[in-house]
């Protein structure tokens, strides 16, 4: 995914590699050049401060540094360079000399070079970790600590370029920021906030910054290794673009306001950044400091009482196979009822149609197929497509396992069941008839009553909270996984009036948003919704 120039120029200048410095004296990096977009605009910048200072290009000879994994990318940033600096002037054998210094085939993941650089930018390549052969990833893993669990390779990328930093020295990427929020990011985040700053975060989900249109839902991150200082955040629209870029670089640069609002972008400044390896959430200081602020008075949703949890639906591998509306295909005793995101779209559970076929007994183990005919029969049809998955491979005696276990206590208990991807945070109860299918979320509770839960999220306040922590898809839907919805903060049950629970429960089903919002505010002892 190559980046647009004007992307790139942006950077370039926010982490300060400007022609109106000697760039001669300072050494930058690309470690993935791709097609030469960053390599490209720090030659032409380079070449002018050159010019400006009275230096020969040979005298930049170590001044710009650039690797790729593919030997065609080395040839095409090498020659793009090339023609940039002989078009601007320079003795083609001096370009020739400096130039083949600059560009190089490896792996940067797996390079043991030490060199140290002052700036470092680029687009690092996305790619699962589980996409790539065992002995890579394997390898990469034992280079990069912070590539943990299901981790994207650009994390290897984001560890290895700020181990390579010179102290003062800033690491500007484009890449996907689910780093920030996600689990396999955490011992990223950890490493970000145990040595490094956080300076700018430019969010741009809805931005064409890629040559090609691509859902990567980018931002541009720039750290330095450097004491934590003043952080600035900013989320875009679609109208985000070069001449929206020169108005917030303005901004950034002469501005002391604290926060700046265009059509095209919302800046702010915050003090400081989150110091912790827990997802960082996004928002301006105002609604930051409100969330701070209830952070610290109120417990976390599962700590409200016993019972408290929040889950997720089962995953079967093969839903073609085993979610069926035939209620024929087995045994009845083996259709379970299951909930599925069109079924709580209204905000009340709808009329449900589908089942899942169950291979699992109430006590978790499988069941024997001998003792059910239909179901044994059922599943020989579909023997091919269920022995394809990866987890019947890896125990060929279960083949007919689904992903998750059916959790035999959850169907007939009272829950709220969520949408994973919607605009905004949408319970629905569900007083224990249905099992939930993986594309929802649930929170079973002891202690609340889940009706009174239910009006709570509704609100702003709640809203608010998975705002700061979830990713955002394109168009502004918002994932609700469960790590987001653990983050909400709520009071404790206990200290709700019987009026108020009375009032929750009727804006809950009243579906009323801005009810529930006013008696949340109230009860958080928040005045009024922080933008």
């Amino acid at each position: 995914m190559y980046t647009q120039r004007w992307v790139v120029d942006l950077i370039l200048d926010l982490v300060g590699y400007t022609d109106d410095d000697d760039l001669s004296r300072r050494r930058l990096l690309d470690p993935a050049c791709g097609d030469g977009a960053f390599m490209v605009a720090a030659a032409e910048r380079l070449s002018s401060s050159c010019r400006k200072h009275g230096l020969t290009i040979t005298a930049a000879a170590d001044a710009l540094h650039a690797v790729d994994l593919q030997e065609r990318n080395v040839t095409a940033t090498t020659d793009a360079v090339t023609a940039v600096l002989q078009a601007d002037g320079w003795d083609f054998d001096q370009v020739a000399a400096v130039v083949a210094g600059w560009v190089r085939h490896a792996d940067f993941l797996l390079a043991t070079d030490a060199d140290r650089f002052d700036v470092i930018v680029g687009n690092p390549p996305y790619l699962r970790l589980e996409d790539i052969s065992t002995e890579k990833s394997d390898a990469y893993r034992r280079a990069c600590r912070t590539m943990v669990g299901r981790a994207d390779i650009y994390v290897g990328f984001y560890e290895k370029a700020l181990r390579r930093l010179r102290d003062g020295g800033a690491l500007g990427f484009i890449c996907a920021d689910r780093w920030m929020r996600n689990q396999y990011g955490r011992a990223l985040r950890g490493l970000v906030t145990s040595g490094f700053a956080v300076e700018t975060v430019v969010t741009m989900h809805d931005v064409d910054a890629f040559l090609e249109a691509v859902s990567a839902y980018p931002a541009i991150t720039v750290l330095r290794r450097a004491r934590q200082g003043t952080a600035v955040v900013a989320d875009t629209t679609r109208l985000f673009d070069a001449t929206a870029a020169a108005d917030f670089l303005s901004w950034r640069s002469d501005s002391a306001s604290t926060e700046f609002t265009r059509p095209a972008f919302q800046a702010a400044r915050m003090p400081g950044w989150f110091a912790d390896q827990e997802p960082w959430p996004t928002g301006t200081p105002s609604r930051l400091a409100m969330i701070e602020e209830i952070t610290e008075g109120f417990p976390l949703l599962e700590d409200t009482g016993a019972g408290t949890r929040v889950g997720i639906g089962i995953a079967t591998g093969a839903d073609a196979v085993y979610l069926t509306t035939n209620r024929i295909v087995a045994e009845s005793d083996r259709l379970l009822p299951i909930a599925m995101v069109k079924d709580v779209t209204t905000g009340t559970l709808g009329q449900h149609d589908t089942f899942l076929v169950n291979p699992w007994e109430a006590d978790g183990s499988l069941v024997d197929l001998a003792r059910y005919p239909k179901l044994r029969a059922y599943f020989q049809r579909h023997r091919e497509k269920l022995t394809g998955r990866y987890i019947a491979k890896r125990q060929p005696d279960r083949w007919y396992k689904t992903i998750d276990k059916v959790d035999a206590t959850l169907t007939g208990r009272e829950k709220l069941l969520f949408p994973d991807m919607r605009m905004q945070l949408h319970p629905v109860l569900d007083v224990g008839t249905l099992y939930p299918h993986h594309n929802l979320y649930f929170i079973v509770s002891d202690t609340w009553d889940l009706r009174v839960l239910g009006g709570l999220l509704l609100s702003d306040i709640a809203q608010a909270f998975v705002e700061a922590y979830a990713v955002r898809m394109r168009g502004g839907t918002l994932r609700f996984q469960a790590q987001y919805l653990r983050k909400i903060r709520v009071p404790n049950p206990e200290s709700i009036s019987a009026e108020d629970q009375q009032q929750l429960r009727d804006v809950f089903a009243r579906r009323d948003r801005e009810g529930a919002s006013r008696i949340a505010r109230r009860l958080y002892g928040v005045s009024h919704l922080s933008t």
